[in-house]
């Protein structure tokens, strides 16, 4: 298993409200809801704390209030030393030969430390931001001979010519060493056959066990349809303690920060997103209409919390350690491979979690021994 954590690129704090995808903000209102700002001092503090707890990587995310995740993440590989940075990125916003040079340029530098994740975009208000107005289904096509050309400029010279992209002798000056990993995510019928073809990694918000494996069944047959296997990896906060207690204690503390008024909001926004994997996290918390956090608990450790103000990935792994541990246990035995975590705030739940959740895995046997921990400049 592989372990990464999250960079909060638009802020971070102690609560859940006021952020994710596909929530819209006026101007300046998400920094103004961080109580931490994203700094490059702050992010540099997340970046060395999930180095230091024994993370792979942090995914750091793409959108209108982030801050570039190209950007940032350069700036941070010299601050760490063996961390490795998943950038998230949109294929509408740039070329494919742009996207591969900087690519191997940012792997050169990192040495070997980049990861990339594929953000086709699941809403048009966002894409329009950018200057992208493709249909939902468009976008999947367009991604499509994106990564075609991406790929085929790291070893090119490489020619194309589809319905969106023309090139010719598409090339970089020097290959990435080594070739990035590609991951991506996509409930929709547009989206599965995209990474059937294309990625490494498939990566699914954190739905409960069953609803997980019936969609890595379906990935697995349309990856199988293109001769290809694929690795598998979940979205997912995490609320970890040294005892269950604890732990659903600091879930009922983020729920009791959320008013009425703030769900109702978020919920009205993001009804109207038409990513898949959106309705299916509205999904998990349809029913609620106040109560304790243990009530939106859908799966034994599984909390749809985090969903009810936030887009993208709403549910969070709560629980002692040990319990955690067991959850993630079960969604390995799916197939998962690899675990995109984070938590609030980023800085010291990185900790919680890997002082005290990483060390159970080992115990168990399902991780080998803790990488070495090296002191940056």
């Amino acid at each position: 298993m592989r372990f990464h954590w999250f960079l909060p690129t638009s802020g971070d704090g102690r609560s859940i409200t006021g952020g994710g995808h596909g929530l819209a903000r006026r101007h300046g209102q998400a920094r103004a809801a961080a109580t931490r700002p994203p700094t490059i001092d702050y992010l540099a503090q997340v970046a060395r704390a999930a180095e230091h707890a024994g993370f792979e990587a942090v995914l750091t995310p793409t959108g209108t209030y982030c801050e570039d995740a190209w950007l940032v993440t350069a700036a941070l590989t010299r601050v760490t030393t063996r961390l490795k940075f998943l950038v998230a990125f949109r294929p509408g916003a740039l070329s494919p030969t742009l996207a591969a040079q900087m690519a191997a340029t940012h792997q050169r530098i990192s040495g070997g430390r980049l990861l990339l994740n594929v953000v086709t975009g699941g809403e048009s208000a966002e894409q329009r931001r950018f200057g992208d107005h493709l249909g939902k289904d468009e976008r999947y096509a367009r991604t499509d001979e994106f990564l075609s050309i991406v790929r085929g400029a790291w070893s090119g010279p490489f020619d194309f010519k589809g319905k969106y992209y023309e090139v010719g002798g598409a090339t970089v000056a020097e290959p990435p060493d080594p070739v990035p990993t590609l991951y991506f995510g996509g409930s929709s019928a547009a989206a599965g056959p995209v990474a059937a073809r294309h990625v490494d990694v498939y990566l699914t918000w954190g739905e409960p066990p069953s609803q997980v494996a019936a969609k890595l069944d379906w990935m697995r047959e349309l990856a199988a349809a293109e001769g290809r296997t694929l690795r598998f990896g979940v979205r997912l906060h995490v609320i970890t303690r040294d005892t269950s207690k604890e732990a659903w204690a600091e879930a009922q503390r983020l729920l009791d920060q959320i008013s009425p008024e703030d769900i109702a909001s978020a919920r009205a926004i993001l009804s109207r997103s038409e990513s898949v994997g959106q309705q299916r996290m509205l999904a998990l918390h349809e029913g609620f209409r106040g109560g304790t956090a243990k009530d939106l608990e859908i799966h034994p450790g599984l909390w749809a919390g985090v969903g009810l103000v936030r887009g993208g990935a709403g549910t969070a792994l709560v629980g002692s350690h040990a319990e955690v541990a067991d959850l993630i246990e079960e969604y390995a035995s799916l197939g998962v491979e690899e675990f995109v975590l984070s938590g609030y705030p980023h800085l010291e739940e990185a900790l919680w979690f890997g002082e005290g959740v990483l060390p159970e895995l080992r115990r168990r046997g399902r991780l080998g021994a803790a990488p070495p921990v090296r002191l940056s400049a």
